[in-house]
């Protein structure tokens, strides 16, 4: 059983794909209950699969098979932070590699079309650092950037 709150996703008519995907790439990751149909609907058999429990670092969720009806965009997101480069490249790589894409900033979506940032910590810390100056470098450094390179943004916020 899901708890007490729990993002619900909403997907096609491949969340479980999805909720295999994310299981086998994120850390404290799982696939937990799939929900069948009990009998045949509008858009679906009896059998089809209705929603997957599952958690995405540690975060509960569910995912939906809902049809085409709605789309993911950017105004929801999973923030992922990570703790060097090798995570950073292995967690982007493996998002756009199974078929999502680029974009700015640290961003990129999953074939599914939800969106991630995958954040170095560094990056969080550089951006909040209390001299202004060496933050705004920082910050200059990831515009420029779609998966973030670790060693820029040390070096820019460094001077």
């Amino acid at each position: 059983m899901a708890g007490k709150n729990t993002i619900c996703l909403w997907y096609d008519d491949d969340a479980l794909e999805a909720a295999q995907f994310y299981a086998k790439t994120f850390p404290d990751s799982a696939v937990g209950a799939v929900h069948r149909a009990p009998g045949d609907y509008p858009s679906g058999k009896q059998g089809d699969v209705l929603t997957v429990e599952f958690t995405v670092a540690g975060i509960p969720c569910i995912g939906l098979n809902g049809g085409t009806a709605f789309r993911h965009s950017e105004a929801f997101s999973f923030q992922i932070a990570t703790d060097d480069q090798a995570e950073t490249d292995r967690l982007w790589n493996a998002i756009v590699g199974n078929g999502g894409q680029e974009s700015a900033c640290g961003w990129c979506k999953d074939k599914w079309g939800l969106s991630w940032q995958i954040t170095p910590r560094v990056l969080i810390e550089a951006v909040a650092d209390p001299d202004r100056a060496a933050a705004r470098r920082a910050f200059d450094a990831m515009m420029q950037m779609r998966k973030i390179d670790i060693a820029t943004i040390e070096a820019a916020w460094r001077g």
